[in-house]
């Protein structure tokens, strides 16, 4: 059975953070909410546990509705950012915690908890207290207690911002293995594009207390249904420009493209849109026939080692550019950038998506 929200809206002094928002989670998915500070991910979290309740509309855990049921009766683990461990207790006893409280027998907890606590490399640390373990190491101890309850749903609220860069690394890539055929419903609050790219699963974008879309991660990146969507699931910031298009022609500030009848934006019907762009698609070299060349000029540029940011203002509007290895440009200095209109995402007048992912045409 799954978890299911029907038509959830959570208010506060008659605020919505949350609005009308239905969902579905199956057992053993994968599931990450993704969205910015404020958009509502914590709220939903606090719900899907139990912690607090919705002002209106149904959350059901295999069939039951929760609203009638104590927090201890769920089979729910809840991760928070701030790793929270007993500091008194050993790593192992912080672990068999949710077992010694369900009074399962002492040579099972053994087993199950050497068992959780080899898979996250912390198995040589059981005699440890949390105090003396690195921050990575506490994180795991956490993850260790949800894994080992075997909870029907777990929740993780952004587990692993507090981490350091090599620690993330590698947690995310153990994650979706960890709970992989556990049949839990994992849930994973991120703020992060990337993070939900390498996660996998399925996603729901959030905005505003509103979910944008749900699908398959990848899907949901390639051909985000809205702009607000793809916005939210562009990191750096989507790229866009308002553009006109009439017969033959599409309009960008003071670029006239002539397309043709037959292609994609030929058949868009006469009208203005909002083109959206990654700064991946800017390139720094024409890589196609059909890229426009438009003259920029720099404002910012930010060099990681394998990878540059190139800010840039161009037709009115202030853009960034992903390009590979160090490219050092001055602030000031002019920059031919092309774009391939095939790469664009193409929403209408509402936001919604009309054409993208690779030019497939919506509608």
């Amino acid at each position: 059975m799954a978890l299911e929200l029907k038509n959830v809206t959570k208010s506060v002094d008659g605020v919505d953070h949350l609005s009308d928002i239905s969902l579905t989670l199956e057992p053993g998915s994968f599931n990450t909410l993704l969205g910015p500070t404020l958009s509502g991910k914590t709220t939903l979290l606090r719900l899907m546990a139990g912690l607090d309740k919705p002002s209106s509309g149904e959350i059901s855990l295999n069939g039951v509705d929760t609203a009638g049921q104590s927090v201890r009766s769920r089979s729910v683990a809840f991760v928070y950012q701030q790793f929270i461990n007993y500091p008194g207790f050993t790593v192992f006893d912080n672990i068999a915690s949710p077992l010694k409280v369900e009074r399962q027998p002492t040579e099972q907890i053994r087993e199950r908890v050497e068992k959780i606590a080899d898979l996250l490399s912390i198995g040589h640390l059981l005699d440890r207290k949390p105090l003396e373990l690195s921050g990575g190491q506490q994180q795991r101890v956490a993850l260790g207690r949800a894994l080992v309850k075997g909870a029907e749903l777990v929740l993780l609220d952004e587990p692993l911002a507090n981490l350091d860069y090599k620690l993330r690394e590698e947690l995310r890539a153990e994650l979706p293995r960890l709970f992989a055929g556990s049949g839990s419903i994992v849930v994973y609050a991120t703020a992060e594009p990337e993070e939900a790219l390498l996660l996998g699963g399925q996603v729901a974008v959030l905005h505003e207390g509103r979910v944008q879309q749900v699908g398959p991660t990848a899907e949901v990146y390639r051909a985000p249904a809205s702009m607000q969507a793809a916005r939210t699931f562009s990191d750096p910031p989507l790229n866009s420009i308002t553009a006109t298009k009439s017969a033959n022609t599409i309009v960008l500030n003071n670029i006239e493209v002539v397309v043709s009848g037959e292609s994609l934006f030929g058949t868009l019907p006469d009208g203005s849109y909002q083109f959206g762009f990654r700064p991946h698609q800017l390139r720094i070299r024409q890589t196609s026939p059909q890229a426009v060349a438009i003259e920029t000029e720099v404002v910012l540029t930010e060099i990681t080692g394998s990878e540059s940011f190139i800010h840039v203002t161009a037709l009115g509007e202030r853009w960034t550019a992903l390009a590979h290895g160090i490219h050092n440009h001055a602030m000031g200095s002019k920059l031919t950038l092309y774009l391939d209109l095939d790469d664009l995402f193409v929403f209408d007048q509402t936001g919604a998506l009309v054409s993208g992912e690779g030019g497939v045409q919506r509608g």
